[in-house]
């Protein structure tokens, strides 16, 4: 029993095959539900998803306005019914037939609270990708997260230790840090990642460094903030 958060912004062209692939991928399921939370998208997202709730159960969740995936992600995990959350990107970069790999090392590792994927070979522009190398290696020797791609939505995690964290616009890229950091066992496998077919990229390269930089301050903070309130209790 789990929950599939899939934050949208503006996906239109991608939904549908998003969902039929998360099914199918998921057939061997019983139990799970999906949510999708749609970020203000300003294209016809909402009502491609009403035609695609007629032939599969989803949960559409709306933002008033636009919050950013973060708060997207901790809106779709806060109305979950099932303390395990699966996470992926709404682009249909991430491939769905990486759910149950990531899903069945976490079910069958009970000290494990994060199982995170790892682009293998990223369909991403050249900029992009050495950009998000930088800046993940710095983002790792500062916090020690031991994960080689914090950026990779597709994520299976513990819903009850996420709800607990201190939440910041930009957590989402965090949780390994943040997870390690509060002591809990996280685990990093390769997985597939696929060219954007239509649509645009959502987020600008210097942006995604500049708020990078902070947030790395930010997390560094959080984790010694909560590692010194234990040593004293």
């Amino acid at each position: 029993m789990f929950a599939i958060v899939v934050p949208i912004f503006n996906e239109s062209q991608n939904l549908k095959k998003l969902v039929e692939e998360i099914y199918i991928s998921l057939k061997t399921y019983n139990k799970f539900e999906l949510i999708l939370v749609n970020d203000a998208s300003t294209d016809s997202t909402i009502e491609v998803i009403k035609k695609i709730q007629k032939s599969f159960n989803l949960v559409l969740l709306n933002n008033n306005e636009n919050k950013g995936q973060s708060y997207s992600i901790l809106k779709g995990i806060s109305k979950a019914r099932f303390d395990i959350i699966v996470t992926l990107d709404g682009d249909g970069q991430n491939n769905p037939k990486d759910i149950p790999t990531l899903l069945e090392i976490y079910l069958k590792n009970k000290n494990l609270s994060l199982v995170g994927g790892i682009r293998k070979k990223r369909k991403d522009s050249f900029i992009k990708i050495i950009s998000s190398r930088l800046a993940n290696k710095v983002r790792s020797r500062i916090l020690n997260d031991q994960c080689d791609d914090t950026g990779c939505s597709l994520k299976v995690f513990n819903r009850n230790i996420f709800i607990n964290l201190p939440y910041f616009n930009g957590i989402h890229r965090f949780l390994p840090a943040l997870f390690r950091g509060y002591g809990y066992q996280c685990h990093f496998v390769f997985v597939d990642h696929r060219a954007r077919v239509k649509g645009v990229s959502k987020y600008g390269t210097f942006d995604r460094l500049y708020r990078g930089i902070i947030d790395i301050i930010k997390v560094s903070k959080i984790i010694k903030n909560y590692k010194h309130k234990n040593k004293k209790i």
